[in-house]
């Protein structure tokens, strides 16, 4: 039995339901994540208690939730960009997190999608944050480029997780594979877990920095990351244009320095199916004022989220209700 890890449904039961509330419509929806040890998870149940406003709030103008009246929103921790996609895909799921180039490529059925159907219905609803692959070591390991992989323990996270697929295509841009390492399926948490104990030698991982569990190790014990720059780096920016160079700063994660990657986009999608005002709403209650001061103090990503990069590398046709809503703040023409 899948167990639905949720932020937004406790706010509900603080919040109590009212005699008058009961006859309000409830409207509930899910936002697929990622592992709770990484940056989708908290995003998600920031966004997640944003938008909803459950039967008996406080109105919005007397300092109670700005969300969509009666709507409980939760985060819905999962495997990751690929597992959110084919969740939506299916009708499992209302929305998701998923990487730019993970949406593309199921939208299309192109790139590490070939030969599967397009999802010809996912839409997106906003781009969120970049996302940086990390590529962790222990600081004494000798482990100081991608190339030095070869023969190692690297956990390439859990298939169906948007780091499976780019750590493959990292690999790839370096001439290495999964069959040139001793592949491990360890999703963040675990995959700390096991560098520090010495059961692997390195770890991907994709997502918004800091990040929880490499914050949590690199307090713990002394880590480095690897650059992935040079030749590998620009054959993948220059195959697919998802990815960028990009740095993590060295204010990132304790004793780690200033390190070069490269990095995708996060977005919130979604399926054509949803309702249309039911997106609009949401999505006007994401870029609400109060919202803002949510995402600042909510997570340190949150502050990368901003309407004015709400559009920033979509690949994917917007949701209707988002679009109508974009077109409405002069974001579209």
């Amino acid at each position: 039995m899948q167990i639905f890890k949720t932020a937004a449904l406790t706010a509900a039961i603080a919040f109590g339901l009212t005699t008058t509330a009961h006859a309000q419509e409830l409207t509930f929806f899910t936002i697929g994540t990622g592992g709770t040890a990484a940056t989708y998870y908290p995003v998600g149940g920031v966004i997640a208690n944003a938008i909803s406003s459950p039967p008996g709030s406080r109105a919005c103008d007397e300092g109670g939730s700005c969300g969509v009246p009666g709507l409980i929103a939760s985060a819905v921790s999962s495997r990751g960009s690929v597992d959110n996609v084919n969740a939506i895909n299916s009708g499992l799921r209302n929305s998701g997190f998923a990487q730019s180039d993970v949406a593309y490529w199921a939208y299309t059925g192109t790139g590490t999608m070939d030969g599967q159907a397009p999802a010809e219905k996912l839409r997106a609803i906003a781009a969120l944050f970049p996302e940086h692959i990390h590529l962790v070591v222990m600081a004494d390991s000798g482990i100081n480029s991608v190339a030095d992989l070869t023969g190692k323990r690297v956990s390439l996270d859990e298939p169906g997780s948007g780091t499976y697929v780019d750590a493959n295509l990292i690999l790839s841009a370096y001439g290495l594979s999964s069959d040139t390492v001793t592949a491990e399926a360890l999703k963040p948490d675990a995959a700390s877990d096991a560098l520090r104990n010495g059961q692997i030698d390195a770890f991907f991982f994709v997502g918004g920095y800091p990040t929880g569990a490499i914050v949590e190790l690199a307090s713990a014990v002394d880590i480095k990351l690897v650059p992935i720059d040079g030749d590998g780096a620009a054959k993948l920016t220059e195959e697919f244009g998802f990815f960028s160079s990009s740095d993590i700063p060295d204010t990132a994660y304790e004793g780690v320095a200033n390190t070069t990657t490269v990095a995708v986009g996060a977005q919130w999608i979604t399926s054509s199916d949803e309702d249309e005002e039911l997106v609009y709403q949401i999505t006007k209650a994401l870029w609400n004022d109060n919202t803002r001061t949510l995402l600042d103090v909510g997570h340190a990503k949150g502050a990368s989220i901003n309407k004015e990069t709400a559009l920033d590398g979509i690949g994917i046709p917007l949701h209707a209700g988002a679009e109508r809503f974009y077109r409405e703040a002069g974001l579209l023409q």
